[in-house]
């Protein structure tokens, strides 16, 4: 992107900027003809990941519902080389007050176009930009961006404490012979592996021996967005003696739940709640919890902070158990498959984190 935009478009860009009314720093103003305020989702890939990218959404659809927000949509699909032109024309578009886009490999497209549209806001989600500027963006210190990431370690923990407990107290009906556990993340980069660092410190403190636990990345062209590897790598970790396999992978999680259902073993969720989004009730039936990142809820709560001109532009938020923005689901599926004892054994384990009292390492 660095040699994608030049000062042609600059030009342009200061034009629609100063054209717009759209919001600036303590500005929730907006320029649509409905009067309302016009949040633009760019999704680096697609809806229907049925995790990540659909959490944020729903925060996004409750924001324009309770809220009064118009919301746009625009899915940029799996071509990573599309992704770059994807940006630069949604940014230059005049169809929007606030632009929000998600995960790391968007942040330096955010911190490139974000100075070029002073007049407009931009939310990045899961990752900060570079506010120091020191990578080459953020030119400006990105004072119109706002960023929210979370602790993803933190909710990686709490699914390596009750993946050990299931296993050692052999409670997953038909695998009751194994110890083993499998993650499988998408890329190896340090967000994922924050993910990582935090299932294995969860499995340890619970009893569990490191080793016991299988890491593998889908990794290629299309790390987050590959079912069919997904699905490959998990039926690898399975054939390892895997009793359960937690994808960390956007899409390419969808061919972990397959592979459980052709396995007979078992699955968390991840990001969203996976057994109400899941269709196939065999695969639902392989989740025993999913490990919530409330994206939906951080953005949600990013729309209401920003209509009272509280929201924190040019600076990042972190979020985790204490802000309910990490968690699991504790339903009647749980509890169905996690014997209470476990159950009490969790949530005495996410006190601890809340309190402090239990320290989870970070790969960031």
């Amino acid at each position: 992107m660095r040699n994608g935009i030049g000062a042609a478009a600059a030009m342009v860009a200061g034009m629609l900027a100063l054209a717009a009314c759209g919001g600036s720093d303590g500005d929730s103003g907006t320029s649509g003809a409905s009067g309302k305020t016009r949040i633009k989702l760019v999704v680096n890939g697609g809806l229907g990941d049925k995790s990540f990218f659909d959490s944020a959404y729903a925060g996004l659809k409750r924001a324009e519902k309770d809220l009064g927000y118009e919301l746009k949509v625009v899915e940029l699909g799996s071509d990573r080389t599309k992704w770059e032109p994807g940006f630069e024309d949604a940014a230059a578009a005049d169809d929007y007050d606030i632009l929000a886009a998600g995960t790391f490999e968007v942040t330096d497209y955010i911190g490139e176009l974000a100075p070029q549209y002073p007049d407009k806001k931009f939310w990045v989600f899961d990752a900060p930009v570079d506010y120091t500027g020191k990578n080459g963006t953020c030119s400006d210190k990105c004072k119109n961006v706002y960023s929210v990431t979370f602790k993803q370690n933190e909710g990686g923990y709490l699914a390596g404490f009750l993946a050990e407990k299931l296993v050692a107290d052999k409670a997953l009906k038909g695998a009751e012979s194994l110890k083993k556990v499998g993650v499988m993340g998408g890329v190896k980069t340090p967000l994922i592996e924050d993910f990582v660092v935090g299932f294995k410190a969860g499995f340890t403190a619970a009893g569990g021996a490191k080793s016991d636990v299988l890491v593998q990345y889908v990794g290629g062209d299309k790390p987050f967005g590959d079912p069919a590897k997904g699905k490959e790598i998990s039926t690898a970790l399975y054939g390892q003696g895997a009793a359960l396999v937690w994808p960390v992978a956007g899409l390419s999680g969808l061919g972990t739940f397959e592979s459980a259902v052709s396995t007979k073993r078992y699955t968390f969720g991840v990001d969203s709640d996976q057994y109400q989004t899941l269709t196939d009730q065999a695969q639902k039936n392989t989740v025993v919890t999913s490990i919530l990142k409330n994206v939906g809820n951080a953005l949600y709560k990013a729309a209401q902070d920003d209509q009272k001109d509280s929201l924190k532009y040019g600076a990042v938020e972190t979020v985790g158990l204490s802000e309910d923005a990490v968690g699991y689901v504790n339903d009647e599926h749980f509890e169905q498959l996690v014997p209470e004892r476990i159950r009490s054994e969790l949530q005495a384990a996410a006190d601890q984190v809340k309190s402090g009292s239990a320290k989870v390492p970070s790969a960031l």
